[in-house]
């Protein structure tokens, strides 16, 4: 039976919380949080924890998860670095932060990493109900890490590796495959506005262009993917283009510069880089 501690208990801890205590293999220890009225609610029905007002309050644990706003996940380890607690496994939840934000722990003799589950925390319960299969990219120590896979198995997620040094860099990959994807389809919105096109036939094509380019990718690779302009080298067309873009918005017009070159690239040698 490994047990689990917990501190914060926002979304990410919400969620964790549920899907710890209702796992056979797994035991939820104690929980701190700057709200402990709203972690008393949570608890409600796991007979084995606790709610910890203060992190030197509380017990020793043989995994902590630290589920707290980046900004704090160094105090927190500063924190529990000095807790009267014996040095155990401890990870935080952060895409951005490596293991190397629990520094004043690891030199405390502990195992630090980190576990980032891939997926949206919008609603905790959801988040529980829907963990299977979510991939978590881990990184840290050995015995961190090696924890860390087999508490995300236990769960039913993928865990898989990530280097510590480039943690910013495996961030950014998400937020240009996510974030950025939402942000182009916005673009294509008011472009469509521009010339003409109706809202509810723009978001029409949008929807249909968005999961064809989904499906492909899936299909296949990006490479293979790829079509439109910069795909045939059509450079009357990406120059015409590109005159209309910049009359309309500059801005939009330098990007898509910089894509259509980056398209080109990995039509041509299979990377955009």
């Amino acid at each position: 039976m490994t047990t689990v501690n917990i501190i914060g208990a926002g979304k990410v801890g919400a969620t964790f919380i549920q899907l710890i205590g209702a796992h056979s293999a797994l035991q939820l220890g104690d929980v701190h949080s700057r709200r402990s009225d709203a972690v008393a609610n949570l608890l409600e029905g796991y007979s084995s924890a606790h709610v910890a007002a203060a992190i030197t309050d509380m017990r020793p644990a043989d995994l902590w998860l630290i589920t707290v706003p980046d900004d704090q996940i160094s105090l927190v380890a500063d924190a529990l670095s000095y807790a009267d607690v014996p040095a155990s496994v401890a990870l935080h939840c952060s895409g951005f932060l490596s293991s190397q934000a629990l520094g004043s722990l690891a030199s405390k003799g502990w195992h630090v990493g980190s576990c980032h589950p891939v997926r949206s925390f919008a609603d905790p319960s959801t988040a529980a109900a829907d963990f299977a299969g979510t991939y978590c990219g881990i990184e840290g120590d050995d015995a961190a890490t090696h924890l860390a896979n087999a508490f995300i198995d236990a769960l039913g997620g993928h865990p898989f590796p990530v280097t510590t040094d480039s943690k910013a860099i495996y961030h950014a990959a998400a937020v240009f495959s996510n974030n950025f994807a939402v942000v182009l389809q916005a673009i294509a919105q008011e472009a469509w506005a521009e010339a003409g096109v109706p809202a509810e036939i723009a978001k029409a094509l949008g929807d249909d262009l968005l999961n064809n380019a989904a499906v492909n990718i899936a299909q296949t690779d990006p490479r293979q993917a790829l079509t439109g302009p910069a795909a045939r080298g059509d450079m009357n067309v990406l120059q015409q283009q590109q005159a209309a873009l910049t009359e309309w918005n500059s801005d939009i017009a330098d990007l898509y510069a910089k894509l259509s070159k980056m398209a080109g690239r990995l039509k041509t040698n299979g990377q955009v880089t």
